[in-house]
């Protein structure tokens, strides 16, 4: 491979070749699928279409923390492209990525928006609105989130309006051609990106019970509390699809091994599984599995939209009843 694109665990090219090639390919094959007339083939198409955008979305990480070339500047052309795909580049790489450092460095989940509260100053019925549509597992809250990203481009510089006008008339375009194809191609198409965002909701929501900061900029927060290695690890949860059948964590890139990958961030995807087994074996302390949490994730859908903090995570039992999850945090919506 040319040099400029040499990857950074050359051992591990074909593994990465692999995955990018699915979440690329699978995104054609997709955008193919969903503008036959066959509704099968649209419902196929959906669901190929989802799991390349969740796949798409986590290489962005992946990308952010440089682990998949030698060096980062192509590591950051990987991750602008899979910004466009997943709609995450109105927002400037440079500013996605730094805020996901800091989220790491200062052991916080760093917001650029506080939309609680925004819903709690906006009409009740608009509060009943959004509040229904999460009810139904519309996820109105990351819809938001990156619709504020897409407005506060425009209330930025003239560089960054033109930037953001860009992406927008790519965006349109884009769009604009799919229901030239098929226009029932859209339809696929949200339901796809909503199924997405649900996904990457889901598994934001109870990785960290860390505390919230709202950042608009880049500045830093003030130290009013220790916030050390030991703090990181006991408010991080690898929230593993399942723990009998490890592969189907490859289904969101390896990212539920949570811990592992906050002990060492740039070790890569591929190799989190065997990391993980060798930091914490058999202690399942900070484990918590997909079947635990579906059952809190459902129950508290509406509830944790507006609720002041993540809840708690108990230390035996049905360990998850009581933790709410985070809402908004998403590496995709930050300036």
């Amino acid at each position: 491979m040319h040099k400029a694109f040499s990857f950074r665990y050359p051992e591990s090219a074909g593994r990465n070749l692999a995955a990018l090639a699915y979440a690329l390919l699978g995104y054609g094959a997709a955008l193919f699928l969903i503008t036959r007339p066959n509704i099968l083939l649209n419902a196929g198409g959906i669901l190929l279409l989802a799991h390349s955008l969740v796949i798409c979305a986590y290489f962005i990480h992946e990308f952010v923390h440089g682990s998949i070339f030698s060096r980062m500047a192509d590591n950051d052309r990987g991750g602008a492209v899979m910004a466009w795909i997943t709609g995450a580049c109105f927002a400037s790489y440079s500013g996605l990525k730094e805020k996901h450092l800091r989220h790491h460095a200062d052991r916080l989940d760093v917001a650029t928006f506080d939309y609680r509260d925004i819903l709690l100053n906006a009409p009740a019925p608009v509060q009943k609105i959004v509040l229904a549509l999460e009810w139904a597992y519309i996820p109105v809250v990351e819809l938001l989130m990156h619709t504020l990203v897409v407005v506060a481009q425009y209330k930025g510089s003239p560089a960054m309006r033109r930037r953001a006008s860009l992406l927008m008339a790519s965006r349109i375009a884009f769009f604009v051609a799919l229901a030239a194809i098929a226009p029932r191609a859209l339809v696929c198409y949200a339901i796809a990106y909503l199924i997405m965002l649900q996904v990457l909701r889901f598994m934001d929501a109870f990785q960290h019970t860390f505390d919230v900061y709202i950042a608009g900029s880049l500045a830093r927060p003030a130290a009013e509390k220790v916030r050390d290695r030991a703090y990181e690890q006991a408010n991080t949860y690898s929230n593993v699809l399942s723990l009998s059948h490890p592969f189907l964590n490859l289904l969101t890139l390896n990212f539920a091994y949570h811990n592992a990958h906050h002990a060492r961030p740039a070790v890569p995807w591929h190799d989190l599984p065997a990391l993980h087994d060798q930091l914490y074996g058999t202690d399942e302390t900070q484990v918590l599995t997909a079947r635990e949490l579906f059952g809190s994730y459902h129950r508290n859908r509406v509830k944790r939209v507006l609720s002041p903090d993540y809840g708690m995570v108990a230390l035996s039992g049905d360990r998850a009843h009581d933790f709410l999850g985070a809402v908004g945090v998403s590496f995709l919506t930050s300036v």
